[in-house]
């Protein structure tokens, strides 16, 4: 796992504007979505107006070919919300998909792919693999896989204070626990720097002295 740091998610999306494979790397770090469930999304699936996405099928490629399947588990056909950002996003990117079925005699349909090749075909897995590993290496992040993305979503979503729960649904786990399990190293870190908020807050501690009638230090004296 390699999370990357908000800094460095800048200077991915900076280095991969240009590149077909943008929408796809910026709605990945932007909601924590597999690259299968990115790869397997439909227009039908987005609703723009309440800014969530409804995981109902996956691509998977196998022995050469692109397939479709629902989601593995209960868990991962999911409802996912939307930051009002990655909303403005597609809603742009939806209207220049229009255009671009237009110039070519079609019309951007509900089961169209959200992600897809100019001509409507799913994307190739293994050539969004390859380019993004090529960003990467231009942007100077050695070691992040597009896999890493959605680690970065969820590390983000939890040095912000979210919580493991709203984390876990997002990302389809099995349960809260799992998820606290994979990101513990970042929980740890979380509850340090709450425990330095906290210290700002209370008072130092102060050990009495003296003793009380009858002795016995104060602070020795049972509750």
């Amino acid at each position: 796992m390699h999370a990357l740091a908000p800094a460095e998610v800048e200077v991915m999306l900076e280095y991969a504007r240009d590149n077909q494979f943008y929408p796809v790397i910026y709605m990945a770090v932007s909601s924590g979505m597999r690259q299968a469930e990115l790869l397997g999304l439909r227009w039908r699936d987005i609703d723009l107006d309440m800014c969530s996405i409804s995981v109902t099928q996956v691509l998977y490629k196998r022995r050469g070919a692109c397939i479709f399947k629902e989601p593995k588990t209960r868990g991962s056909g999911r409802r996912v919300s939307m930051t009002p950002k990655l909303a403005l996003f597609l809603r742009e990117y939806k209207k220049k998909r229009k255009e671009l079925y237009l110039e070519r005699g079609k019309v951007l349909g509900l089961d169209d792919l959200v992600f897809a090749k100019h001509k409507g075909k799913p994307l190739d897995p293994c050539t969004l693999t390859h380019n993004f590993g090529r960003i990467i290496k231009r942007a100077g992040l050695e070691h992040v896989r597009f896999h890493d993305l959605r680690h970065t979503f969820a590390s983000i979503m939890l040095m912000k204070g979210a919580k493991p729960k709203v984390i876990s649904e997002a990302l389809g786990h099995a349960s809260v626990a799992f998820t606290m399990d994979v990101y513990s190293h970042i929980l740890s870190g979380i509850q340090e720097d709450a425990m330095a908020l906290l210290d700002e807050v209370l008072p130092p501690g102060v050990i009495a002295s003296g003793e009380r009638q009858g002795g016995g230090a104060l602070y020795n004296v049972p509750l």
